[in-house]
């Protein structure tokens, strides 16, 4: 079986584990920091800080901005459900605004519309590590008083032009999911260049108190006092050992990825029936996936489980957001649902060889003439 993703480990991991292990700080403390540094000055923010996942990182960006009962955030529809969840974890309510058939993220021009006196954010998702249109979602938010936050969970390294995905909002998300450009198994990352909404996002990922690595360094005893709600989202030094491993390879990581989605683009010209992913020319695309569109005509489920007996383990894309009942939504975002009924997610990892590809797009050739 080709897998649909693999991360990439080597010495490096072990090595910075073995640090942690021997030193005996293992919860969050010197190497979190050390990760958190890494990412922030790789991406050119001056604030990071490391969290359990992409979600919790949403959810405490959210609550920084004051995000709370009654309030409504736009989001783009065609997402994992996370970052509708995280709108809800605020006890606020998600909007859904439907995306381009091209690029899947969010449909700028589908934004204003759906603007209230309620609304107070826009989360633009950075889809599959093909950045946003992120002008124009700016402009909407300065003219309308919005703030941003950016659902970068698959973007880490992917460009806007110059600026990197979740440097461009008033605050980025990024995760360090297994299946991610770069992994520490479970994780994630908030980033900004606003200290007062960083300075909020640490209080609330450590129960509202300084970190125990802080206090323990510390000349004399401080007694913590809880004046407000915080959670328990902080990253171990364990998770984040990884991560420092992980982030010396980032650049080669990318580079790698984006030769193997030109070599697929290529081979998937000869196959009718499947779109290859359309990359806007302001961007660089890291490729988190490697996603493509099946034609309407062809049962996309159906062909997910024909390859998967032949070797080649594949997948949907993401879901659409507004059919799923939690949201309990009236919306219509029909680019969303078409997409989420004919997405076709390929193998894509750094491993990944040529000749592998050769072989899943030849099984995908001869499968679409079985159908």
């Amino acid at each position: 079986m080709i897998p649909l993703s693999r991360p990439y480990f080597d010495s490096e991991e072990l090595y910075e584990i073995k640090e942690v292990l021997d030193s005996g700080w293992v919860s969050q403390g010197p190497k979190v920091k050390e990760f958190e540094n890494k990412v922030a000055d790789y991406v050119g923010a001056k604030y990071a800080i490391a969290v359990t996942n992409c979600t919790s990182a949403l959810h405490l960006a959210l609550l920084s901005l004051g995000i709370s009962t009654g309030d409504e955030v736009l989001v783009a529809d065609y997402t994992f459900p996370a970052t509708g969840h995280s709108v809800l974890y605020c006890g606020a309510k998600p909007f859904f605004v439907d995306v381009n058939l091209d690029t899947y993220n969010i449909d700028s021009d589908k934004i204003e519309e759906k603007i209230t006196e309620r609304t107070k954010a826009i989360i633009p998702v950075h889809t599959f590590g093909q950045p946003a249109e992120m002008d124009k979602v700016m402009k909407i938010a300065h003219d309308y008083n919005l703030k941003i936050v950016e659902d970068a969970a698959c973007a880490l390294g992917a460009k806007y032009k110059t600026e990197y995905a979740g440097t461009i909002g008033n605050i980025g998300c990024y995760s360090f999911h297994a299946r991610k450009g770069i992994t520490t198994g479970e994780g994630g990352m908030v980033v900004t260049s606003d200290k007062t909404l960083a300075e909020k996002i640490r209080y609330l990922s450590v129960f509202g108190m300084e970190t125990a690595h802080e206090r323990e360094s510390a000349d004399k005893i401080a007694i913590p006092s809880f004046s407000g709600v915080g959670y328990n989202y902080k990253m171990s030094d364990v998770s984040a050992a990884v991560g420092v491993a992980q982030m010396k390879k980032i650049e080669q990581i990318i580079k790698r990825k984006r030769e193997l989605a030109k070599y697929y683009d290529e081979k998937l010209k000869d196959i009718d029936g499947i779109n290859s992913p359309r990359v806007h020319e302001d961007v660089t695309h890291v490729y988190q996936s490697y996603v493509t569109l099946v034609d309407k005509q062809i049962n996309r489920n159906e062909l997910i489980n024909k390859l998967r007996n032949k070797g080649v383990q594949n997948q949907i894309g993401t879901y659409s957001s507004f059919i799923q009942p939690v949201y309990n939504s009236n919306e219509k975002c029909q680019n969303s649902l078409d997409v989420f009924n004919r997405a076709l997610t390929l193998p894509m990892y750094y491993t990944l060889q040529e000749e592998e590809i050769d072989f899943v797009c030849e099984t995908l050739m001869t499968t679409l003439r079985d159908l």
